[in-house]
């Protein structure tokens, strides 16, 4: 089942990157120039498309962007020429994956699979593991109940990680599981500043930061910054920072872009509804974005089957003045 599902993702990867005419799902956008962000005359071009989900992205140490896949078990690995390939197999219903400082890669595994945004099957426990450079699980429960459905993972550069799933929680190396932030609505991306002085979470269409101190821990919780020209939808979701300290948030609107101060800076239109972002090639100047959606290579939207969730998605990259860090 693995294999076939790896061989249907490999046989839906994009064209290669360049312009093109509108696909069906996608819309036509125009950028606005930010100062030091991005050009006014930047595009979008396809790096990749399939069937299946490209969340929770990463960026390698040589700038090789890596991203999960729920329904094949794996992590992916995206070359700036085009090229894709598991980088990792066999992790159960990757959700997102996190390199911590040290060059370990982080991961949740979902075990509770979501048909169609139904009822949850937890058959499987679901966990945050470590998988280079060996594999291990830093934790499977929280006082013996499950973890949940695991949403995004943030390393926090001690052997543990900040995690999502309803509230925003911290999983130490021993395993310990705590709640950081119970939201008004609920949390989904998770960040922290180049410095590690600061930890970013969504909750709906506001951004909170908390302050970190030596020891690791986060506190201080108050509001960073509100997703103004989202009005519906799941408000922010996946984040990341460059290496000035601007914060890029994706929403219903595009990527939000916002200073070290909070303020909005502007928006960067998507084509389609984007869900994770990172900065990866080798200088770490071009932005890429999972979006929801795809095409199959007649040039038709891909159709799910009733009862299954639509996890057909889109990555695009621009090019960035901004550097990722």
């Amino acid at each position: 089942m693995i294999r076939l599902s790896l061989a249907l993702a490999a046989m839906a990867l994009a064209v290669p990157a360049a312009a093109q005419d509108l696909l069906p799902g996608e819309n036509a956008v125009e950028i606005t120039a930010i100062d030091d962000v991005v050009a006014g005359d930047a595009e979008w071009d396809t790096a990749w498309s399939g069937p299946m989900t490209a969340d929770g992205m990463t960026t390698a140490p040589d700038g090789r962007l890596l991203f999960a896949q729920e329904q094949s078990n794996a992590v992916w690995a995206l070359w700036a020429d085009g090229r894709a390939f598991v980088e990792v197999p066999y992790v159960l219903g990757a959700g997102a994956v996190s390199y911590a400082p040290d060059g370990s890669l982080l991961a949740v595994e979902r075990g509770c699979t979501d048909p169609g945004f139904e009822e949850l099957e937890c058959s499987q426990r679901s966990a945050l593991v470590q998988l280079m450079p060996i594999r291990r699980v830093i934790a499977d429960n929280i006082e013996g109940l499950t973890l949940g459905r695991l949403n995004d993972v943030h390393a926090d550069g001690r052997g543990g990680a900040w995690v999502t799933q309803g509230a925003l929680w911290h999983i130490d190396s021993d395993g310990n599981v705590a709640m950081t932030y119970e939201p008004e609505v609920f949390t989904n991306g998770v960040v922290t500043s180049p410095d590690g002085s600061r930890l970013y979470v969504t909750d709906l269409r506001t951004i909170q930061v908390f302050d970190i101190d030596a020891d690791g821990a986060a506190s201080n919780p108050r509001l960073f910054a509100t997703l103004d020209e989202d009005s519906e939808g799941f408000g922010g979701d996946g984040m990341t920072v460059d290496a000035e300290g601007r914060l890029y948030v994706t929403g219903d609107a595009g990527v939000y872009v916002f200073a070290p101060d909070g303020t909005k800076l502007g928006v960067i239109p998507v084509p389609r509804r984007s869900i994770t972002l990172a900065f990866a090639g080798p200088d770490r100047r071009t932005l890429y974005v999972g979006a929801m959606g795809a095409s199959t290579p007649a040039g038709e939207a891909w159709e799910t089957p009733h009862g299954e969730r639509n996890v057909a998605m889109t990555i695009y990259k621009l090019d960035m003045l901004a550097r990722g860090e």
